[in-house]
Order: C-alpha cells, then structure tokens, then sequence
C-alpha cells in the first residue's frame, strides 16, 4: 500500500487515527482528503476499520489534487461526530431507563414487604388485645361472683335474711358446682402462669424491679425463639451481676427460665438451653404471657380465683 503523507498528515490533523486514515487513502487512491473522509463514513462499522495495515510510504508521491479543506470535509466531519455522539447518548439513556425500572421493582417490592409486616404484627396486635380483654372480662365476672358468694356467707352466718333467694343460689348449690367441676390438668404453661404471678405477688410494692424482671425475661426468651442456633443467646452465667439483679434474685425468676427449657449445668455456674430441646412455639407462648404481665393489670387472677 502507498499512501500520501501530506493527505495521511491532514486526515490525522481532523481526528482520525492513522490506521483509518491509510485505509482511507489507500481505497480511494490517494485522491483527495474529501474522497477519503466519505469513505471512512461509509465504512465506519467495518470491523477491521481500526487495525494497521502494512504500508509502504512513497514520499515522493504527490496529491494531484489542492490540499485545502473545503467546507464540505468539515461538515462530513462535524456530521460523523454527531452521529457517533447521538449513538452513546441514546446508548445512555437506554442504560438509564433499564435502571430506573429496576429501582421501581425494587421500591414495589420493598413496599409490599413491609406492608405484609405490618399487616402481620397488626394482626398480632388484634389478636392479643382480645385475648387480654377477655381475660380482663373473665376475671371481673370471677370477682363479681366471689364477692356475691362472700356477701352471701356473711349474711349466712349472721343470721341475716337473703335478698333474691329465687335469684341468686344458695351456698350449699355453690358448692355442689364447685364440686362437680372436672379436674383441669396442669401443663407447662399453667406451671409458667403461676410463677410469674407469684413473682408479681411477691414484690407488688416495687413495680419497677418486677417490670424489669419481666423485660429481661422477654429479652432471654425472644433471642433464643428468634436464633435458636446462636449458643450464646441459649447461655446464661447465673453470678454474671446485672443478671442477679434483675433475674436471679428474685422469687420465680430462675424457675420460669427453667420453664422455659433453661438447665443448670457446670456445676450450677450456668444456664443453658440444649439445643435440641428448643422448642419455638413454647418460647412463644411464654412471650406472650410475658407481655400479657407487662401490660395486663388482671394477669393471673382468673387462675388464682379458679383455685380458690
């Protein structure tokens, strides 16, 4: 190939890299630089447009043509910028669009998922503040019924006349009812009521230790419901100080931990939840009636009428 060094010189003078500028020169037969730049157009998309091929420089060849650069190179200069321009920025906004998208798929399905949490614990919410009503109602009737009971005992023993005797039942029905009630079996979750009643009997003149009792309970019990494979959330060193403090010293608190499924080992130095003894729905049971005692002021007293 020969090429001329004055229209290589000019060509690369425009912006052109010298492999497309020999390959220009050299299929237009070294003409003119206007001949060479409609061909560079024309063939652009080329896939060897970029590679160097070998050439033989001949200096002595001279362009039977004027070396000036009429107006209409420039315009097919300019015209394959803009082409090429137009070309990365429809690239870019087509990149921009397949992003925004995903950004809306993803903000569609963050939004559906936390509409589902919501919707899950408002259900959740629903679910135990009817729970806690009806117990709250069940204990006023039971009271109701134990202070009609009381006043009708007392009026007995005093000899005095009963008001209502076709309405209300005498003592001796009373307790033929008492007497016919089945036996109810006692479960873990009964054992489980109790003591935290008993915790709450025992120190009712300090709501605050017994309400931080209770949330520390909770935290214990949620962390091995929620990760039950993490061994130190199902591990409890009994003389760590801030466990005493809130947990260990008080009346109930070991034992509903033991409950739960918490066992003494290494010589009682601590407590710890075999893995394999983890059983999620009864941790979840003792949460809820961890929080039914944060919350409701009638906790326990159904049952403790009940056996009465």
């Amino acid at each position: 190939m020969e090429v001329n060094m004055n229209l290589l010189g000019k060509l690369e003078s425009l912006g052109f890299p010298r492999a497309r500028a020999v390959r220009g020169l050299h299929y237009t037969g070294n003409t003119t630089v206007e001949d060479a730049v409609n061909w560079l157009i024309d063939h652009e998309n080329d896939a060897d447009i970029d590679q160097m091929p070998l050439v033989v420089i001949n200096l002595d060849v001279e362009s039977p043509q004027p070396n000036d650069i009429t107006e209409a190179i420039k315009l097919k200069e300019q015209e394959l910028r803009d082409r090429v321009c137009m070309k990365n920025r429809e690239e870019e906004k087509k990149l921009e669009r397949e992003r925004e998208k995903e950004r809306i798929r993803a903000g569609k399905a963050l939004l559906e998922a936390k509409r589902i949490a919501e919707e899950n614990e408002r259900k959740r919410l629903l679910a135990l503040r009817k729970a806690e009503k009806e117990e709250e109602k069940r204990a006023r009737e039971k009271v109701l019924k134990k202070l009609d009971l009381d006043k009708l005992e007392r009026k007995q023993a005093l000899g005095l006349p009963l008001e209502n005797r076709a309405a209300k039942p005498s003592l001796p029905s009373i307790q033929e009812e008492k007497s016919s009630l089945p036996v109810k079996s006692i479960t873990k979750a009964d054992h489980m009521r109790e003591c935290l009643r008993s915790l709450k009997l025992a120190y009712k003149d300090d709501n605050a230790k017994v309400k931080k009792a209770l949330q520390t309970l909770l935290i214990y019990v949620g962390n091995v419901a929620r990760s039950p494979d993490e061994e130190k959330f199902r591990k409890i060193r009994l003389s760590n100080p801030k466990f005493q403090e809130r947990v260990g010293s008080l009346k109930g608190g070991i034992k509903f931990l033991e409950l739960c499924g918490f066992e003494r080992s290494e010589g009682d130095e601590f407590l710890v939840f075999p893995r394999d003894k983890v059983d999620v729905q009864s941790l979840n049971t003792a949460g809820s009636m961890l929080k039914s005692a944060l919350t409701n002021p009638y906790f326990g007293l159904f049952e403790k009428m009940k056996e009465d």
